[in-house]
């Protein structure tokens, strides 16, 4: 077997970036959608914005997507304030680390608008919209995708990046553990009288969570965490009495609220793939580790998948002229897994502790919001987690330099980062 042919279901943004990191790599790309060509050429408003970190920026960049996303659609993150309740916080920002911003706000709807332009001047990419994947199989040195029209693409290596929900994940028997938390996430944009300074809010307390992000002086995305029910009611609400009600979560804290956009309603699962690949098979994005979004770095995650994945493929069809080879699968299993695995579990542990009805959590609250306030190492390592400049960690001795090299005294100021 000689092919460089790699077929990936899903042209959301992890799928298209995947595409045009294999066809850098020398490979010939079919993406399956099971959208139409107009709604992936000019993708509408969804609510959703993506925090991305700088090694995020820079594989954008290398992808040959930054470039289509314009300068007024981008927004810096200068600094970050959790809060616990109406008075215990505390703030991170990027100073300790050489940056005056943690990462940049970009709109999904703008990401996958980007890529797509990207992935139509890629000769080595071709996508089949309007295609739907009927089931998904594996046959000695190649793997299926079986289409509604009776089609079949084959090729030695096939990537679901098809969402959290993954239909190819399941239709190739893996399983994956789904946390359902059993509430929906609002989202819309607001504008307000007060300004965000670049701070981003992740604000706990009164049963909910609710985020703030900075997309201009007096203009921020919120992000309201809800029971489907309270969601649901606010979304029926006339825009004025909406406005009235986020004020009132936000406890007036940026002034009067106005409604600048339309509102979007999500349910709120993470899920976490028990394998990321199989056999002539992988998983990218969503569908190998779906994130809550209290930390906002599902996409980051996703790109990160992109990265390890197109990096295995390419070595294995330059050593074995197979993109598909079992031992380069399992180390993208192994690093993917390596760089996923401590911000998801972190993440269900931080839910746990801040959301939980129990009253036996709130002094163990106290403790976190304490030390974030009195112990700088712990906002450096907070900084260092949402900025991510370095090369993504591939080995554990690579994550262990990187947490000593943040956690280490600092006995003068931080060399600018270059």
């Amino acid at each position: 077997m000689q092919t460089r042919h790699v077929v990936i279901i899903g042209a959301g943004p992890a799928g298209l970036c995947l595409a045009l990191a294999l066809a850098q790599q020398g490979m010939q790309v079919d993406v399956i959608e099971r959208q139409g060509a107009d709604a992936l050429a000019e993708p509408g408003f969804d609510g959703r914005e993506i925090a991305l970190t700088h090694a995020s920026m820079r594989l954008l960049r290398t992808l040959g997507v930054w470039q289509h996303i314009a300068e007024d659609e981008i927004s810096p993150i200068r600094r970050a304030c959790i809060m616990d309740g109406a008075r215990a916080h505390f703030t991170v920002d990027g100073t300790a680390l050489g940056h005056d911003h943690l990462g940049t706000l970009v709109s999904n709807h703008i990401i996958r608008a980007a890529a797509w332009k990207a992935v139509t001047a890629q000769a080595r990419i071709r996508v089949h919209a309007d295609a739907r994947v009927e089931s998904v199989s594996c046959q000695g040195d190649f793997a299926s995708a079986h289409l509604g029209d009776g089609k079949e693409l084959r090729a030695p290596l096939l990537v679901a990046a098809d969402s959290r929900f993954s239909e190819a994940r399941r239709g190739m028997g893996i399983p994956a553990h789904m946390h359902d938390f059993g509430k929906s996430m609002l989202v819309c944009r607001m504008q307000h009288d007060a300004s965000t300074a670049g701070t981003a809010w992740e604000w706990f307390g009164n049963g909910m969570t609710r985020a703030l992000l900075p997309l201009g002086e007096h203009l921020s995305s919120v992000v309201l965490t809800l029971p489907d029910a309270e969601a649901q009611a606010l979304m029926r609400l006339s825009a004025e009495d909406f406005a009235r009600e986020v004020t009132t979560h936000y406890e007036g804290r940026l002034g009067s609220m106005s409604l600048a956009s339309t509102i979007h309603r999500y349910p709120l699962v993470a899920t976490w793939s028990r394998r990321f690949v199989g056999p002539r098979f992988a998983l990218a994005g969503d569908a190998a580790v779906g994130m809550h979004p209290v930390t906002a770095h599902g996409f980051n995650l996703g790109l990160a998948s992109v990265e390890h994945l197109a990096q295995a493929a390419g070595d294995g069809w330059r050593r074995h002229g197979d993109p598909g080879d079992a031992a380069l699968l399992a180390r993208y299993q192994r690093r993917h897994r390596l760089s996923s695995a401590p911000m998801f579990a972190g993440t269900q542990l931080l839910l746990g502790v801040f959301t939980g009805p129990h009253a036996f959590l709130r002094p163990l609250r106290r403790v976190v919001m304490s030390a974030g306030s009195r112990v700088p190492a712990l906002r450096r390592a907070l900084a260092a987690n949402l900025v991510d400049d370095g090369p993504r960690p591939a080995s554990l001795a690579r994550h262990l330099r990187v947490a000593l090299n943040v956690l280490r005294p600092r006995l003068g100021p931080a060399r600018p980062h270059a």
